[in-house]
């Protein structure tokens, strides 16, 4: 009997290629499995979601999954595939037969160097619901790592009145993605909402005393916290991959139509995928909500369409709320360059564009300007020039 499609994995990435391959018109069997009992949901709204929200947005309900004939098997965890034999095999000792599989699994975060009550790292549901139960009534959080799930509750903490500390070892932590003169901006967004800002700065020890939690910085300070957030990265679990014989490279590699060059019925997308990229001529993970979306497509379309198949050329995008600012990135950012940029105020407006040697815009930062969004990528997707595009976003019209 034909296994149909299966996909290990109910992230964004897995559900919307279960989602595409019955809008590409796929009869077969589709079955998802997620190693989580709760029904699929989406990951931003854990670190943008008001804390007094629900952070659990299906990505699937289970009326649409019947509707979709996607059968889902929840709390069911993938141990290995068996590529020679089509076979995927779980923790509970079943074995499901496939004709394609599509491994969607995602990233875990980093673990935290420290654990304990009130100590906290932040990828899934029950993340999420674990920090809010500890921040209910909390007077102070301390938040270690400043990138964009560290900025994010930072961000959610202060709209709740709660008092902030951000430690990060970097002097200036967003210098890394946006460069030093943009990063301070984004330093400072912080302390405008008072933030304490600890930055160049790590923690030494954090220490349960008379069950609260005390927190050393390497700066010789001490203060009580009644909850700590740790974002200090995300990690890729390949362990269950190792027997596959799969080519496995700080990622699942792929060719640029989702295909590994194993096995070109099994595919990966979101996260733990590594996709050759023609426009830059490499192999990349690419760790964008946007972007699992449209690899998810891109295999759909190809599982079914074998004889037409498409290739996914990513501009790398992702986005974050934090305060007053939706700040949103573009492809690939020589930080070490000076960008070009564009600023208005009342309200505030602006944006970056960086670009390559031969001065085509190759990647772009913007902040409460949508329409400049818009048009960064597609000029960056096209080649276009960064000047061209600059003087465009310059004019009284765009500023309108």
């Amino acid at each position: 009997m034909s296994g149909g499609v299966l996909v290990v994995g109910g992230s964004v990435g897995g559900i919307r290629t279960a989602r595409a391959l019955r809008n590409e018109g796929y009869a077969g069997a589709v079955t998802v499995v997620e190693a989580e009992p709760h029904l699929p949901y989406d990951k931003p709204p854990l670190s943008k979601v008001p804390l007094d929200g629900d952070a659990h947005v299906p990505l699937l309900t289970a009326a649409e999954a019947r509707e979709l004939d996607i059968e889902l098997r929840l709390g069911a965890v993938a141990i290995e595939v068996r590529a020679q034999a089509n076979q995927l095999a779980l923790a509970d000792g079943s074995v499901l037969d496939y004709d394609e599989l599509v491994i969607a699994t995602g990233a875990a975060a980093r673990p935290s160097p420290w654990s304990g009550p009130g100590i906290h790292v932040l990828r899934t549901l029950a993340d999420a619901r674990a920090l809010r139960e500890s921040l209910h009534g909390a007077s102070r959080l301390l938040v270690v790592g400043a990138g964009f799930i560290g900025a994010e509750v930072a961000s959610l903490a202060r709209k709740q009145g709660i008092d902030v500390t951000i430690v990060d070892p970097a002097p200036v932590p967003m210098a890394r993605i946006v460069g030093t003169e943009l990063g301070e901006r984004l330093s400072d967004l912080h302390r405008v909402h008072g933030v304490e800002a600890k930055f160049g700065t790590t923690v030494s020890a954090l220490d349960c005393v008379d069950d609260s939690l005390r927190a050393t910085l390497s700066d010789g300070s001490e203060f009580p916290v009644d909850a700590v957030v740790v974002g200090i990265g995300a990690v890729l679990e390949l362990g269950w991959l190792e027997s596959s014989g799969l080519t496995l490279d700080d990622g699942v590699v792929c060719d640029e139509y989702g295909r590994t060059p194993d096995f070109a019925n099994i595919h990966a997308v979101g996260d733990i995928s590594k996709w050759y990229q023609p426009r830059l001529g490499t192999s990349a993970r690419v760790e964008h909500w946007t972007n699992a979306v449209e690899q998810a497509n891109t295999v759909a379309h190809n599982i079914v369409h074998s004889d037409d198949l498409l290739a996914h050329d990513p501009v790398a995008y992702v986005w974050s709320d934090q305060y007053d600012w939706k700040i949103q990135l573009f492809g690939t950012r020589d930080v070490a360059a000076d960008p070009l940029v564009v600023e208005q105020s009342d309200p505030l407006r602006l944006a970056a564009i960086w670009q390559d040697s031969e001065g085509r815009a190759s990647g772009g930062f913007t902040v409460n300007w949508p329409k400049a969004s818009v048009q960064l990528r597609r000029t960056i997707a096209a080649g276009g020039p960064a000047d061209a595009v600059h003087a465009q976003l310059s004019t009284p019209a765009v500023k309108r």
